[in-house]
């Protein structure tokens, strides 16, 4: 795939990886494309479809992974998750640096295939302030939400196995994350023709 070198975001789910990807993108328009993920699950609340997630039907993303039309694709608490190739090329098109929203199955998918990203993890301090994060969100049952604890346990170990990640910020302040994140992405936008980030 052509274009600018694609970044991958990973962390668990309450890391904050959402809020830092989603600030950058309103910061920065015209620097970064998100790659829109597929998923058989839901929307929840103020969730849009082709924004967010291309919402689908089970059948039609086991369909697309069957045919080799994913470069990543896991399966959590039930539901499919995967990113497309299309998605991604949708965005280098457009010369943009391309950012992807994956699990630590994902990172392991992803480089097994020629995308070449920079992969970026993003960390809570802890298990207790990111069980605390995943509570307050009010959006989970108790079975997953210990799902979600549980697959963040295995995601927090494997971010400290060397060569996982190119970087890992832990996200005990958001502010020093971001402009640790904005730092980081500054160096990747100064190798294309694309506006530099101002810093």
């Amino acid at each position: 795939m052509s274009g600018p070198r694609p970044v991958v975001l990973s962390g668990p789910s309450g890391a904050g990886k959402s809020t830092l990807m989603k600030r950058l993108m309103k910061d920065h328009e015209g620097v970064f494309g998100f790659s829109v993920s597929h998923t058989t699950r839901n929307p929840r609340p103020g969730e849009e479809a082709g924004k967010d997630y291309h919402f689908s039907t089970r059948d039609i993303v086991q369909e697309g992974i069957d045919n080799g039309e994913f470069i990543e694709s896991a399966e959590f608490s039930g539901n499919l998750y995967g990113t497309s190739k299309a998605a991604i090329q949708d965005v280098q098109a457009k010369n943009l640096i391309c950012i992807l929203d994956v699990d630590i199955q994902g990172v392991r998918r992803i480089k097994e295939t020629d995308l070449n990203p920079i992969y970026i993890s993003i960390q809570p301090p802890s298990m207790e302030i990111l069980e605390k994060r995943l509570r307050e969100r009010l959006t989970e049952t108790e079975e997953s939400l210990q799902k979600r604890l549980e697959a963040a346990r295995i995601d927090m170990e494997l971010s400290k196995e060397p060569g996982v990640f190119d970087v890992v910020i832990i996200n005990d302040d958001l502010e020093r994350a971001y402009e640790e994140l904005k730092d980081i992405l500054n160096d990747v936008s100064k190798t294309y023709t694309v506006k530099v980030l101002s810093m």
